[in-house]
């Protein structure tokens, strides 16, 4: 006999109280219950249920023995339900965080086409440019950029890379002059991304070293990435900002790259989930989506 269907046939019984009642559940004759309890004791050599004409009751090592049977025939549900999972299409409601501009411009393009993709499923998108918990929030998944600070039960994956460039109007050019330099940035005033805490710096690598940190003059300071980009095309300083903000704006003109032979920095983009033993299809549907379509948006 099939000991997990002879597992399930036991813990039956043991919920329900009686042969009679189990065979009724599991539409089986009360002799084939009596004959699977009689196959895991001989099996064990130990009596799991005292049985008499009027009741039955547990030994105790069939009351241990119900309970270990309890997690076995649970977690073997859930292998079932794993395996499902892997075979259904997504569905239900998937939400997720992300940086405004960032999320807008990059990240729900990929997503609307899973969601095209796959009809079952739903989208719920929050665009916030704070730091969210997880398990606090409800999310799904939160997209991120930069540095990440270690966190218990949390999972990251680098989805694409950003890569920051400095620019300016061609009016500004024309009126200060065009650095050729890292040296000649203290030189320009500039618009800066600023929030909360010490103004962060411009970043650019150097090979086998930390990268140079660089804090131009500023006189404006600004917490919104397309209002920087929008304020330096009218010639208000340089802005050090991510190619895919500034992309369209270059193509027409209104921006123009500098410091090309400087390589620019890469700022990480991650995807987060919460540590699971099972990660939900849709939401590994979702982060592998990322990882193979956002890359075409960073350039």
């Amino acid at each position: 006999m099939d000991r997990l269907t002879s597992m399930a046939v036991f813990v039956k019984t043991v919920d329900l109280g009686s042969f009679a009642a189990a065979a009724a559940a599991l539409d089986l004759s009360g002799p084939m219950v009596g004959k699977h309890v009689r196959f895991l004791e001989e099996r064990l050599g130990v009596r799991l249920i005292n049985r008499t004409t009027r009741r039955q009751s547990l030994t105790d090592f069939g009351r241990a023995y119900y309970e270990r049977c309890r997690v076995v025939l649970a977690e073997a549900e859930a292998a079932d339900a794993l395996a499902a999972d892997q075979l259904s299409e997504p569905r239900g409601r998937l939400r997720v965080s992300m940086p405004v501009h960032f999320g807008r411009r990059c990240v729900t393009p990929v997503l609307l086409e899973l969601a095209r993709q796959y009809p079952t499923l739903e989208l719920d998108l929050s665009f916030n440019d704070r730091i969210i918990d997880l398990a606090e929030d409800g999310c799904d998944l939160a997209i991120r950029t930069g540095y990440l600070e270690c966190k218990t039960g949390v999972i990251a994956r680098r989805v694409a890379r950003q890569h920051m460039i400095v620019c300016a109007a061609p009016a500004y050019l024309e009126r200060h002059g065009r650095p050729e330099r890292l040296e000649e940035l203290a030189n320009h005033q500039a618009v800066i991304y600023h929030r909360a805490g010490p103004v962060p710096p411009w970043l650019f690598p150097r090979d086998g070293h930390a990268p140079v940190e660089i804090t131009p003059r500023s006189r404006l300071r600004l917490d919104d990435l397309d209002a920087i980009a929008d304020a330096v095309a009218t010639g208000m300083g340089l802005a050090w900002l991510p190619s895919w903000l500034v992309r369209e704006r270059i193509r027409a003109g209104a921006l123009v790259p500098l410091l090309p032979d400087q390589p620019g920095f890469l700022y990480d983009c991650y995807a987060l989930w919460l540590q699971t033993p099972h990660l939900p299809r849709k939401v590994r549907l979702a982060v592998d989506a990322l990882a193979a379509a956002l890359p075409k948006y960073m350039t």
